[in-house]
């Protein structure tokens, strides 16, 4: 198969869809790797590096998407690449569809196959979302943190605080793998830390295992409300996987918080789980509703390029290599790859996706 891999083109955005590493797995098992002249560079990897691998470097995106099977990326397709797509590609990306509906009838015009990372399920894992989750987990605390200075706009409290001064609050809704990285990194700094979830399972493990800083409790309107009065900073890592996230705070819920606290979105990409939340980038990475910062930044692992594109490599590869050497009409019906695909000729496969759109969806039995 030849496959494609563009440049990274959404503002801000410096990974790249794979490693020279990756390149090379991919051609010793026959396949030949378009590489968009400049695409890792952001990553710190050269041209030569990729063509070293046996990748061939092509100077335009144009070229690139003409001329490949399959297009590996990291994040969805924006505007200027829509029309490049041709019909029945496939298209192996994080898209998170339900959040743009634009995309999603381009995709469905384009007859383009698309795999979305953020769905494909082995078991209740999300193998390809629990890299970039991990990372923005703690970059969750660690810039929730910076933005609570007072030249950010926040209150001026030191996370952590010190010796002779009261603790810091964090709240921390939802408890899965972006979750608990924001836990973990909060509770290392010495904040207490609430975290919330509705499986009661999954929080009876994770007291098992953490901080003793770490306190669990069980998800309600009430119980979020009562706790985010005394937090300094709240952060949401809310996942529905392929639908919209749930809107567990509200504008009126701000106005119970204190002044100066912040609020971090890692849920953006899926719609983002506060109300008052709108994707910013990381040039412009904040905004303040009612006195209180939010975070809201759409691609936070695109701030360690490096560390965040051989994270992903290692976790996508492997389905890569799979779906690189597998006849379409086989690999469909495997449930793993049914579960990744979003959209399939003309249609939207993926029923988070087709409700959260009010659109028609295809089951692939």
């Amino acid at each position: 198969m030849i496959v494609g891999i563009p440049k990274e083109i959404k503002t801000d955005e410096f990974r790249v869809g794979i490693t020279p590493s990756g390149v090379r797995e991919l051609v010793k098992r026959g396949n030949d790797v378009l590489v968009e002249a400049g695409a890792g560079l952001g990553s710190g990897f050269e041209d030569g590096t990729y063509a070293d691998a046996g990748a061939q470097i092509i100077q335009s995106a144009d070229e690139v998407y003409s001329s490949s099977q399959m297009i590996m990326k990291v994040k969805e397709p924006i505007e200027v690449e829509y029309e490049r797509l041709r019909e029945g590609q496939i298209l192996f990306t994080y898209l998170h569809l339900a959040a743009d509906k634009r995309l999603t009838q381009v995709l469905c015009d384009k007859k383009i196959t698309a795999l979305a990372y953020e769905t494909l399920r082995v078991g209740r894992r999300l193998p390809l979302l629990e890299p970039m989750s991990e990372i923005a987990g703690r970059m969750a605390t660690l810039f929730g943190a910076v933005h609570l200075g007072r030249y950010n706009g926040g209150s001026g409290r030191l996370l952590g605080g010190a010796v002779g001064v009261e603790s810091n609050r964090v709240v921390v809704l939802g408890a899965g793998v972006a979750g608990k990285a924001a836990a973990d990194a909060a509770a290392g700094l010495g904040a207490d830390v609430v975290m919330f979830d509705i499986n009661t399972e999954r929080l009876t493990y994770l007291r098992d295992v953490m901080s003793p800083r770490v306190s669990m409790l069980y998800s309600t309107h009430d119980s979020i409300l009562d706790n985010i009065k005394n937090a300094d900073l709240v952060i949401g890592t809310v996942l529905l996987p392929g639908a919209k996230a749930p809107k567990l705070i509200t504008r009126e819920m701000l106005s119970f918080m204190k002044q100066g606290s912040v609020l971090v979105d890692v849920s953006i990409d899926q719609g983002g789980c506060f109300e008052t939340s709108h994707a910013t980038t990381h040039s412009h990475p904040t905004f303040e509703v009612d006195g209180i910062v939010h975070y809201c930044v759409a691609n936070m692992p695109g701030m360690y390029p490096r560390t965040s594109t051989m994270a992903l490599t290692n976790a996508t590869l492997p389905y890569a290599l799979t779906i690189a050497s597998t006849p379409l009409n086989l690999l469909l019906k495997d449930e793993l790859y049914k579960g990744a695909l979003n959209v399939y000729a003309g249609d939207v496969t993926n029923e988070a996706v087709a409700i959260a759109h009010d659109m028609p969806w295809k089951d692939m039995v």
